[in-house]
């Protein structure tokens, strides 16, 4: 027996392939929010961890994003990291604690999560996908199986993930 009611398509997806103490991500923030704003709900935004040898404290920040995700601010906490990289590189991991308690979120809970690992294997295997795929710095997008490097450059790249989510959702009415 079949279902006679409409199945709706997924939506879309963008990767948003980032490091928390990335400077090229925190000039992105303002492309990914236009994103986040225009589309809504139509597109969804993935964050993906892809920490960078360089910068000591990022693997952290990445566990740290998970840490909010499951708290409920995912979004909000990694926005608030990337506006102030220069804090994060100064202080580590007590700077990711005090930025959850500025969030309103449980920051014992978040420094255990940061002491016991929980969302290492997340991180981990985000690492590893991309690296399967092709990333190579950050930020980097994957959008409809198209990978857009933005730590070589921004310009154009919104328009560019504009045109492509504006034709998967067309495909979609």
């Amino acid at each position: 027996m079949s279902d006679p009611s409409p199945v709706r398509p997924a939506v879309p997806v963008l990767d948003v392939w980032c490091e928390l103490q990335c400077p090229d991500c925190r000039g992105a923030l303002d492309d990914v929010r236009a994103l986040r704003a225009r589309y809504g709900d139509r597109l969804e935004l993935r964050l993906r961890h892809f920490p960078l040898e360089k910068h000591k404290h990022s693997f952290a920040a990445a566990q740290a994003a998970e840490e909010a995700l499951e708290q409920g601010k995912g979004w909000e906490f990694v926005e608030a990291v990337l506006g102030r990289v220069e804090e994060l590189d100064r202080a580590g991991e007590p700077f990711l604690v005090e930025v959850a308690r500025e969030l309103g979120l449980d920051a014992e809970e978040f420094d255990t999560a940061l002491i016991d690992g929980r969302h290492i294997l997340i991180v981990d295997a985000d690492q590893a996908e991309g690296k399967a795929i092709g990333v190579s710095g950050t930020p980097t997008y994957i959008i409809d199986g198209e990978r857009l490097d933005g730590g070589k450059s921004q310009d154009g790249l919104r328009e560019r993930i504009e045109q492509i989510a504006d034709r998967l959702l067309a495909g979609q009415e």
